[in-house]
């Protein structure tokens, strides 16, 4: 593995994190306004207590609303908390000096001087991954981020980051991706490896699968709206695998969800599961501190393996 640099070694020892794109999401997730926002705030205090001080979130999360509650969250706790946010490159913005203006609106929103760590959201329609770093790089040097990060972009493109970065004598810092047991591409497709092999902290969002490995979903019992649907195919395939979770969690007196997550940081990822309410966020926080077994691993890895996408 190639050295960490100094600037990005906070990432690597952070073990868990709290995905903020519920917060404001109505959606995928079925926010509202006012009612939501007493649980939120119960999952980000939770979370804090039991260690969780990385939250990444992303300007259109809620279209800015994550943001704004993440801020005023922050601004009335004494507690460290380690901050992550996103760049979305919409269409028209077409240029790299889009990149420091989005972020300074973010801040203001949050009500910080700057972030930890700043990511290109998804590839951008217009902009090359090098223009893309270039406006990234510039919110180095304006002060406005510690470190840089890329989302959604699988080998290819994020090696044309990590180079253009290192050009300007910037290492990047992350590479977010959807992983979880029902969605292994990353691992599969080389992109998790060469993400160690670089020093790149390599971010799964999705580690729950958006809810189906809490074991509390079924063919008879579907997620709620928009999710339902979407995996009615993969929900027939989910039974040997909450079994499975289901054994080892009893193993280690930890729930379906925790050993879910901890798969992931056995993996060698940071994972950022979501949270609502306390009891989520108390469910997530415990997927850390502990170990699966390597058998237990592979038991994971072998019912999983045939399931390829959803």
């Amino acid at each position: 593995m190639n050295e960490v640099s100094n600037e990005n070694r906070f990432l690597h020892a952070v073990e868990m994190g709290l995905g903020a794109w519920q917060w404001g999401d109505r959606v995928v997730w079925g926010y509202q306004p006012g009612e939501s926002d007493k649980g939120i705030r119960e999952s980000f205090d939770i979370s804090l207590n039991m260690g969780v001080r990385f939250i990444d979130t992303a300007e259109v999360y809620g279209s800015g609303r994550s943001e704004r509650l993440l801020g005023q969250f922050i601004k009335e706790t004494d507690q460290p908390v380690l901050v992550a946010t996103k760049f979305f490159p919409w269409p028209w913005r077409f240029s790299k000096g889009f990149i420091p203006r989005a972020l300074k609106a973010s801040l203001e929103r949050m009500g910080l001087d700057s972030v930890d760590l700043y990511q290109v959201h998804w590839p951008s329609p217009i902009m090359s991954p090098e223009t893309l770093m270039e406006g990234m790089a510039e919110c180095v040097k304006e002060g406005l981020t510690r470190t840089v990060g890329v989302s959604n972009f699988w080998e290819t493109r994020m090696l044309r980051a990590y180079s253009a970065l290192a050009q300007k004598g910037i290492s990047l810092a992350s590479n977010q991706l959807p992983f979880s047991l029902l969605k292994r591409d990353a691992e599969k497709n080389g992109t998790l490896a060469r993400c160690k092999e670089l020093g790149i902290r390599f971010i799964a969002y999705s580690p729950l699968a958006q809810g189906l490995l809490t074991g509390k979903y079924s063919i008879e019992n579907p997620p709620p709206g928009v999710r339902g649907s979407n995996y009615a195919e993969l929900l027939k395939k989910l039974p040997p695998v909450i079994k499975t979770l289901q054994e080892i969690a009893q193993t280690h007196g930890k729930t379906v969800s925790q050993v879910a997550l901890n798969w992931t940081i056995c993996k060698g990822a940071l994972p950022i599961p979501g949270a609502k309410n306390a009891r989520q966020a108390e469910d997530n926080a415990g997927g850390a501190s502990w170990r699966m077994t390597e058998d237990e691993v592979a038991r994971l890895d072998e019912v999983t393996d045939h399931i390829r996408e959803y």
